[in-house]
């Protein structure tokens, strides 16, 4: 996988692979896994996953930018971001990955 983004249809051949569903219900359920983890964001701003971390929303307030081209200040709107947590697992596992 190195040097490839992981998508939708990397993850429904591996369920298809692994879990032995057929193609179109392997790329069903990790679509359906997405939509629930989105509908939980919405609804509840977090979602954990163990071993993996955390998804969670956070609201951001209104402030002023600045144009890096021209330095022209910017207003930007308040806005809820999407954030992400690595659990304590994934950042040694990340690590041990980086002194291979």
């Amino acid at each position: 996988m190195a040097g490839k983004t992981l998508t939708r249809m990397d993850l429904s051949e591996a369920v298809f692979r692994e879990v032995g569903l057929s193609r179109n219900e392997s790329a069903a359920l990790v679509e359906r896994v997405l939509e629930l983890m989105s509908d939980a964001l919405v609804e509840t701003g977090q979602v954990k996953i163990s071993s993996f971390g955390t998804f969670s929303v956070r609201s951001k307030s209104a402030r002023i930018g600045r144009n890096p081209k021209t330095g022209e200040e910017v207003p930007i709107l308040p806005r809820r971001v999407l954030t992400f947590r690595p659990s304590h697992l994934m950042k040694d596992r990340v690590a041990e990955g980086n002194r291979s």
